[in-house]
């Protein structure tokens, strides 16, 4: 590997950076230094212009207006590939691997076409042991945790020796000691003098990696800051321009009856990669919520899917709703014993992209929401629906009824969650509830999951991110390889706890804690 030069002089300048996509500006006059030997946080709201301007870091995209200069020289990236000619590597928030193909495989394909393939494996354990990354160059992609394989787009980008790597939200589907696994490794990478530049909506990971923070807000920088002088809620505040509200606990209030009851769920797998789910028992309260762990690809997919009625189970006691035997229901059949149901993926399963909110109402309501008579939508209702949820849930948006697709992520999943809510349910299943979502934006939608479990509902929330779910769970069970260990309450249990059941060390954890 190359030595860095570690003199005051950045290694990266952006100057004047302007992005405009027709008469909307994503970047608005960014200036922005990174050194070498720093790690240096983008921090910003969804929508406020980070995904854009490392795209154009990257060679992604080019600048409506301004310079990028580069170890002293003016520079034009017209593709990722001058960006890694010149040194700059990036790692992105979605994996983008061939599950079917090798480690070596995946890794050979953005190589430069004059290496030799017979010497890749090699390199790999070179560069595994350098960097403390367990990795096995034979191995098939499908077979690895996610934390796996974030190390291997770590390791191709650092074959190629760069003086920048671009980290989006690195450890947004990784367990507490995968995530300590590559902090080791960024430490390591600081130390020999390289810069990072590291995209996070974990605020306090930024404040304990970092060492400068540049903070955007509708496409602007409102600030640069050194986070360890920083608390948590004073970056969110520079991120939305308001102190984020806290998410307050439920009072004290009665558990009522079981309302959702899984008794020895099994579900095939649905395809060759999926996860079949194996003996699922879960019992949920009335005014509780229950958090479901675990790393992503371990059936949580497939649990959703199965609770929802997406998928039918082989019994109908397999899935209680209220009382009565649901599990060969339909959607609509679970949604009328007052179950409803919030999907991972916003655009496309929870909503429809080119149907207005109005439309988007009907969808899971039409059976609830007495938006239809005698089989006829009745459009006035259902717009009224709409305008309930956007007053209720602060949905930000321009025009009176538009599509779906033209609401950023964060308020596209106000509504979509705030839909659900606001038909005041007994029981409410929801996967990754604040995937993706600025702060702002995740206190509102977790204070209303806690406020529904208050009033009454059962409530059954899959999730990634540990921190949301110590914040608003009960109990914690955990996911892994289509099995779901016993719940536990999340006052008396520790984030390594849950960790050691995220990668499989169930009867580990659970004999030290038999008592």
């Amino acid at each position: 590997m190359s030595d860095i030069d570690l003199g005051g002089v950045p290694l990266v300048s952006l100057r004047g950076i302007v992005k405009r996509f027709g008469d909307f500006t994503a970047n608005d006059h960014i200036d922005l230094d990174i050194r070498n030997g720093e790690v240096h946080a983008l921090l910003g709201e969804n929508g406020a212009g980070k995904s854009t301007l490392v795209k154009i870091l990257y060679g992604l995209l080019e600048p409506s207006e301004g310079r990028i200069v580069f170890a002293g020289d003016d520079v034009v990236l017209k593709s990722p590939e001058q960006a890694r000619a010149l040194g700059i590597g990036m790692v992105f928030q979605h994996f983008s691997l061939f599950e079917n193909l090798t480690v070596a495989e995946n890794i050979a394909l953005v190589l430069p076409k004059t290496d030799k393939l017979t010497a890749l494996p090699n390199r790999i354990a070179e560069i595994a042991a350098r960097y403390g990354m367990a990795l096995e160059a034979d191995r098939p992609v499908w077979t690895l945790s996610a934390g796996e394989r974030q190390r291997i787009e770590i390791a191709r980008c650092l074959l190629q020796d760069p003086k920048l790597l671009i980290l989006d939200e690195p450890t947004s589907v990784l367990t507490p000691q995968e995530a300590e696994a590559l902090f080791a490794t960024l430490d390591r990478l600081k130390a020999e003098g390289r810069a990072l530049l590291y995209i996070s909506h974990r605020l306090e990971e930024v404040k304990r990696l970092c060492d400068c923070a540049t903070i955007l807000r509708h496409g602007k920088v409102v600030a640069t800051c050194d986070p360890k002088v920083e608390s948590a809620r004073s970056l969110a505040a520079l991120m939305v321009g308001s102190q984020v509200k806290e998410v307050k606990p439920a009072g004290a209030h009665a558990l009522g009856p079981e309302r959702l009851i899984v008794q020895n769920l099994s579900v095939p797998s649905p395809d060759l990669h999926g996860t079949a789910l194996r003996n699922i028992c879960l019992a949920v309260h009335g005014g509780e919520v229950v958090g479901i762990a675990g790393v992503a690809g371990n059936g949580q997919s497939e649990l959703f899917a199965a609770l929802s009625g997406e998928v039918v189970a082989a019994e109908p006691d397999a899935i209680r709703i209220n009382g009565a035997a649901a599990g060969i229901e339909s959607i609509t059949g679970r949604r009328e014993r007052q179950a409803v149901f919030v999907p991972e993926e916003r655009n496309g399963h929870a909503a429809a992209p080119d149907f207005t909110l109005s439309e988007n109402v009907v969808l899971s309501r039409h059976a609830t929401g007495r938006l239809t008579r005698g089989g006829f939508i009745v459009p006035a209702a259902a717009k009224a629906l709409a305008g309930k949820i956007i007053a209720a849930f602060d949905v930000r948006k321009a025009g009176a009824d538009p599509l779906a697709r033209t609401l950023s992520g964060g308020n596209l999943q106000k509504f979509v969650v705030g839909r659900e809510v606001l038909a005041e349910p007994n029981v409410l299943v929801v996967n990754q509830p604040t995937w993706g979502v600025d702060a702002a934006a995740a206190a509102a939608i977790r204070q209303a999951i806690i406020d529904l479990s208050a009033r009454g509902a059962a409530v059954a929330v899959i999730s990634q991110d540990l921190d949301e779910l110590f914040e608003i769970s009960d109990r914690i069970a955990v996911m892994h390889a289509g099995e779901l260990s016993e719940c536990r309450p999340a006052h008396t249990v520790t984030r390594e706890e849950i960790g050691l059941l995220m990668t499989g060390g169930e009867r580990a954890a659970g004999s030290a804690h038999a008592h």
